[in-house]
């Protein structure tokens, strides 16, 4: 059985290699989600949400290869971050913050697979989320760059992106703040993390 690895046949979506500012058109894909705000180095609530959705990422895995016979690697996890008061976002005042944690799951698997996964994920962790849900989103046209460093290092690409290039071509930024994670924080230096830095724009 061959293993989908969504970082080679999504490669542009899911793993860059321009550090600089480039235009994408982000397709319609489906996640896993949970919503919460604080700041994810302290926030209890964030640990949560990561259990939850890996937990039912996996499930479906494990689901999709045993029912569907499609067998996939788990794609990385990703959040949408803003602040009711975005100048509190840009500040760094993370206690302020309001995110949203998500993991994308193919096309293939569907609603009653997840709810399927919800419930066998409850036995070991409880009482869901409150805002955990499986909904589609097409991001579309999008100013993305690859950051390498630690993730307090990213703000001058971001004030760059937003200040420079995205007036400079037209263009308006149109949803929240985007980033991937390629690298696990637990594991590498943060010098050598990777993380996809994304904005939904349109054209002015």
């Amino acid at each position: 059985m061959d293993k989908i690895d969504f970082k080679k046949s999504l490669k542009e979506f899911y793993n860059p290699k321009s550090r600089d500012f480039e235009l994408v058109d982000v397709p319609d894909m489906q996640f896993v989600r949970v919503d919460g705000r604080g700041d994810p180095n302290t926030s209890p609530d964030w640990e949560k949400a990561m259990g939850w959705v890996y937990s039912v990422a996996y499930t479906l895995k494990f689901a999709s290869k045993g029912t569907l016979g499609k067998d996939y690697v788990v794609p990385p996890s990703e959040a949408l971050w803003w602040a009711d008061d975005m100048k509190s976002f840009i500040d760094g005042k993370k206690a302020d913050w309001r995110w949203t944690l998500q993991l994308m799951v193919p096309d293939f698997v569907t609603r009653q697979m997840y709810e399927q996964a919800v419930a066998a994920s409850g036995k070991k962790l409880g009482a869901e989320p409150e805002s955990l849900r499986f909904e589609r989103e097409k991001e579309g046209l999008s100013v993305q760059f690859l950051h390498i460093g630690s993730y307090d290092d990213e703000a001058p690409m971001i004030r760059r992106m937003h200040e420079e290039f995205i007036p400079a071509n037209g263009l308006k930024e149109t949803g929240h703040h985007h980033e991937i994670y390629l690298g696990d924080p637990r594991k590498a230096e943060p010098s050598k993390l990777k993380t996809i830095v994304r904005q939904p724009v349109r054209r002015r």
